[in-house]
């Protein structure tokens, strides 16, 4: 019979599926014997199982989460020692740096990625405060505007804004020292002073252009002027610079004007020397100086006039010691007052003193007319003068010695007969009318400052 041969086929055909597909999962589950393969599968159908990972022998499986790349600490710690290791690293990164290094994997990342950033603000900050705190007024007032901003204001002040305004404050502080300087002209002052009160560039600019032009037109006045108040040989010298340019002014200034003056002041001194009027404290200065060098020749006439009031003072006490009522009261006055009054006595004063001294030593005294015997012009002028009478002969008349010019003294018999010849300014020392005793000092000097000038004078004609 033919229907139950089908129904046969058909259970078979239903059966087969279940009866294959678990025989071949259980076959592949199975052990294999060696050096018998497994199935075959597909490139990436069944992913890799790595030993340990499953949580197997150790491994972590899927517990722990994420963990740090195998040597992630030993590159942190290397990065730390370099940040310690740069000298412009500041104290608050190095503190919390040197900290982190002694901590954990976790405190070395902490550090970096926290820490040092705001570490690093703190101490730019610091810095910028210091800097403000020693600077200029341009590196003071762009350091202030820099602490109101951030870290990137900060940085680039220290960057680009304080060389900028560190240049600014050293051409600020140039030019203030050009004016400090007293042989600073007016060009170059009022140039210098309109600078300061500008910019940064205007600052710039006059050390680059307007002061070397305005310190030549400062110089060529100054060398004019030099030309009508110095000397013989300053002016020579004076004359031939004005004849060339900036830099021949230039350099007739520093070394042709102090040479040329050197020479000028040694004329005045022997000048000095040569017055007859000088006194001894004028003249051993003069001659102490004279052995020195050209600084202590300039010193000397610097203090010329100190020297002169000193010895006119000595000239006026002597006065009071020797000369007339007169003399003597004028220059008692004159002592009490300045060493101009001293000076204006003695050009003035002093002549008009010994003046009145002189009318009163020549005005005749009052004697009785009927003495005959004291006028000598009563007497016979045939009769010999030793053969007067004894009885009415004159009394000797003793001058003072300083009174006292060329004297004849004639002696016949008993009687003596002395005659004052008057010798100029001699006359009347009493009345302060004679020299103080400087006249020979003052011809000495004026030989010995001659023969010095006949050897200079030489010299130069040798040198020539």
């Amino acid at each position: 019979m033919k229907l139950p041969r089908v129904s046969a086929v058909v259970a078979a055909a239903v059966l087969a599926p279940a009866v294959l597909f678990p025989s071949s999962a259980s076959a592949a589950d199975a052990p294999q014997p060696t050096g018998v393969s497994g199935p075959d599968t597909a490139s990436g159908s069944v992913p890799d199982v790595t030993p340990g990972d499953d949580g197997v022998n150790g491994g972590p499986g899927n517990s722990s989460g994420p963990k740090a790349p195998e040597g992630q600490e030993q590159r942190d710690r290397a990065e730390i020692q370099k940040i310690l290791d740069d000298k412009d690293t500041g104290p608050g990164v190095r503190a919390a740096a040197e900290k982190a290094l002694k901590g954990s994997a976790a405190d070395l990342r902490h550090f970096l990625e926290v820490d040092l950033a705001k570490n690093r603000g703190d101490d730019l900050r610091v810095k910028v405060s210091q800097i403000m705190a020693s600077g200029g007024p341009a590196v003071r007032e762009a350091a202030g505007k820099a602490l109101d901003g951030g870290e990137a204001a900060l940085l680039k002040f220290l960057s680009e804004g304080l060389p900028a305004a560190q240049a600014e404050d050293a051409d600020r502080a140039e030019i203030q020292r050009i004016l400090a300087d007293p042989n600073t002209g007016r060009g170059v002052r009022e140039a210098g002073e309109k600078a300061l009160k500008g910019s940064a560039a205007d600052l710039r600019h006059f050390l680059e252009v307007d002061l070397a032009k305005n310190r030549g037109d400062d110089n060529r006045i100054k060398v004019s002027q030099l030309m009508e108040t110095g000397g013989r040989a300053v002016r020579e010298a004076a004359a031939k610079a004005m004849d060339g340019s900036d830099a021949d002014i230039a350099k007739f200034l520093a070394e042709g004007w102090p040479a040329a003056q050197a020479e000028d002041d040694r004329v005045a001194l022997f000048v000095a020397l040569s017055d007859k009027n000088t006194g001894p404290h004028t003249l051993e200065a003069a001659r102490k100086a004279l052995s020195g060098t050209p600084a202590d020749i300039a010193a000397f006439l610097r203090d010329l006039p100190k020297l002169r009031a000193s010895d006119n003072r000595i000239k006026v006490s002597q006065l009071i010691e020797t000369g007339g009522p007169a003399v003597r009261d004028a220059a008692a006055k004159a002592m009490e007052g300045s060493d101009a009054d001293i000076a204006k006595f003695l050009a003035e004063g002093w002549a008009t003193a010994r003046a009145a001294d002189e009318a009163a030593a020549n005005k005749p005294a009052d004697r009785p007319a009927d003495k005959p015997a004291d006028k000598p012009a009563d007497q016979p002028a045939d009769q010999p003068a030793g053969q007067q009478d004894q009885g009415t002969q004159q009394p000797q008349t003793v001058q003072p010695a300083a009174l006292t010019g060329t004297t004849t003294t004639g002696t016949t018999g008993s009687t003596t007969g002395t005659t004052t010849v008057a010798s100029g300014a001699d006359t009347l020392a009493a009345t302060g009318t004679d020299g103080l005793g400087w006249e020979a000092g003052g011809a000495a000097a004026a030989v010995a400052a001659g023969a010095a000038l006949v050897a200079l004078s030489r010299r130069r004609s040798t040198e020539s």
